[in-house]
């Protein structure tokens, strides 16, 4: 307001409240509002450089914690470098959180300077939650504002250096979409990315854990910045249940067979013996003999959550409910890498070939859908891909003609209950049965080396009938070729009890003296001949001759290699008479 010569103190106060009073309230109190908030943002900036670095670790370094040096030594080389961006990717409860929280308290002990910030990233609800928080704690400007981006707010803190050194633990990213999220049918534009708010500062480094190598891969900027962390080895294991025991360990082998028993996972081992402590008279062999009574006990203990405090509140402490959320993103992901999961889970857990799988692939995808072969390969190696990434399979090695693949016990255990959900166990244990039948060869000795590499995956197969009878018919092939090369390598016990079962199958599904019936007879009828029970293999022989040439014909070609097999058991008994009469029936036929 302009001075007035001469006007008088009270004249000059009186003229300046008719203005003030003449003009819009806003514009009264703008200079005021805008001088407070100039100077409150001085005084925050101020106090946000003074601030001591802090963390938001949200667990104390565990007292149990078993080392592994090699995986935190490639933690302390790549996120000494500036901008860095770090994963570690691995099966749900193998470790790679409480991996992530030893470092983040190394790091604050030998750089306390460096503030630490945990992010729980398993969704976008979850990200923005942790985001808001780190505004809280920072006390940034403008974050009590409803319409403030809260996110940006925090990305840009993050960005300015002045703020000092950071680093960021990304935890549980499992899914790349909310972080890089495609456009949705009738959506004019595409959702905001949450990767935008992952700035590469030259004074920050980001340390993602993540149960997908491709997702983990995709926010650290590629694959040579990934580290998968496996199951532990026996003397990590041995250490770590000799942490989580209250009582203590006995130097006998239990420990051992409980590690192996359990695939040497670190969630495992914690399950079980915190529900070893908790029955304070129970021992490891106790426990080991209640986990192999049955499959539904199994289930059960595996499904027994500990209540882990170290664990992130939201994720189950039970080994079966860990791995099934895998098992569900896979599925919503890509249902045919799913369907692959199923079909493995019933192989032996390990040396499942490759060629078997992708036969199975091209026969199941139905070739004529496609432009080639080629076309439904590159479909099988996409799902074993999207498998692998999720560090359900693992190739462990290759021959000069096919490769082999791996899956934990504990996985296919817990893939077969997660079937059990949605009653589809036997359907695959039918689709696994039938693919044997397709590829277990008859025991010739040109085809030994297809079935000693199959062998191993038949071996499961005894002790389990199917249900339904196309299988049970099926089953009894697998087991009748299976007992052949088991006869012809000379392991007559085990050709002995796998064919009887094979017979009692066949004899009940499809009758006495079907030819199939009477070619499992045959297999059985040779190993007790070659075992010295002449006078059973005798009877059987018999009976296939009867069988056959009521089925058959007398003059049938088949004929010729019964009455042959019978006169050879004949003579070995040294009934020489009867076995040449066999012959000459033989040469007359």
């Amino acid at each position: 307001m302009p001075l007035t010569y001469g006007e008088g103190r009270e004249r000059a106060f009186a003229r300046l409240q008719r203005e003030i009073n003449a003009r819009p309230i806003d514009e009264r109190t703008a200079p005021l509002q805008h001088d407070i908030t100039e100077e409150q943002g001085q005084t925050t900036s101020e106090r946000q450089r003074s601030r001591e670095p802090f963390s938001t670790v949200p667990f104390a370094s565990d007292a149990d914690f078993v080392d592994q040096p090699e995986i935190l030594a490639w933690l302390r080389n790549k996120c000494a470098v500036p901008g860095a961006l770090a994963a570690l990717v691995g099966l749900s409860g193998v470790g790679k959180s409480q991996i992530a929280i030893e470092y983040a308290h190394h790091l604050r002990h030998a750089a306390p300077r460096t503030y630490v910030f945990w992010v729980h990233a398993s969704t976008q609800t979850r990200f923005n939650e942790a985001y808001r928080g780190l505004a809280d704690r920072l006390e940034l400007p403008g974050r009590l504002d409803p319409k403030a981006n809260v996110s940006r707010l925090v990305n840009n803190w993050l960005c300015d250096e002045a703020n000092g050194q950071w680093t960021m633990i990304l935890d549980n990213v499992d899914e790349v979409e909310p972080f890089f999220p495609s456009r949705q049918q009738g959506q004019k534009t595409a959702p905001a990315w949450l990767a935008a708010y992952l700035p590469q500062s030259r004074k920050g480094s980001i340390l993602i854990t993540s149960q997908s190598r491709d997702a983990a891969a995709k926010l650290a900027g590629g694959y040579h910045n990934v580290k998968e962390v496996l199951a532990m080895n026996e003397s990590q294991g041995l250490q770590l249940l000799r942490n989580k025991l209250t009582s203590t360990l006995s130097a006998d082998d239990t420990a051992l067979e409980l590690l192996r028993t359990l695939s040497h996972m670190p969630l495992a081992i914690t399950q079980a013996a915190a529900y070893i402590n908790r029955r304070s008279r129970r021992t490891i062999a106790e426990y080991l003999s209640e986990f192999r009574a049955n499959e539904k006990r199994r289930e059960s203990l595996l499904n027994w959550n500990a209540g882990d405090l170290r664990r992130n509140e939201r994720v189950s402490n039970a080994v079966v409910t860990a791995w099934q959320i895998s098992f569900e993103h896979i599925l919503w992901e890509k249902r045919s890498a799913a369907d692959l999961l199923s079909l493995m889970s019933f192989f032996n857990p390990q040396g499942i070939p490759e060629l078997t799988l992708r036969r199975y692939n091209r026969t199941a995808s139905g070739v004529g859908a496609f432009n080639s072969d080629g076309e439904a390969d590159r479909m099988f190696d996409e799902d074993l891909d999207t498998l692998h990434a999720y560090s359900l399979v693992m190739s462990t090695r290759t021959t000069t003609d096919n490769k082999l693949w791996e899956v934990h016990v504990l996985v296919q255990f817990c893939t077969q209950v997660w079937l059990s959900s949605f009653s589809k166990p036997e359907r695959w244990k039918g689709e696994f049965v039938e693919l044997l039948a397709q590829e277990y060869p008859e025991g010739q000795s040109e085809n030994w080396k297809q079935c000693e590499q199959l062998l191993p995956h038949v071996e499961p197969l005894y002790d389990a009938e199917p249900v339904s009878e196309q299988s049970s018919k099926l089953w009894a092939q697998v087991l009748t070729n299976a007992a052949r090369y088991l006869w012809m390598r000379g392991s007559y016990e085990t050709a002995q009890a796998v064919v009887t079962k094979a017979v009692s199958a066949r004899e009940r599904v499809l009758g006495l003296s079907h030819h199939q019936t009477l070619a499992s007879l045959t297999v059985l009828a040779s190993v007790l001949k070659d075992q010295g029970k002449y006078e059973e293999a005798e009877r059987l022989h018999r009976r296939v001759l009867e069988g056959k040439e009521k089925e058959l014909g007398k003059h049938h070609p088949d004929m010729l290699t019964s009455i042959a097999a019978s006169a050879l058991t004949l003579q070995d008994q040294g009934r020489c008479d009867e076995a040449e009469k066999l012959h000459r029936r033989a040469l007359e036929s």
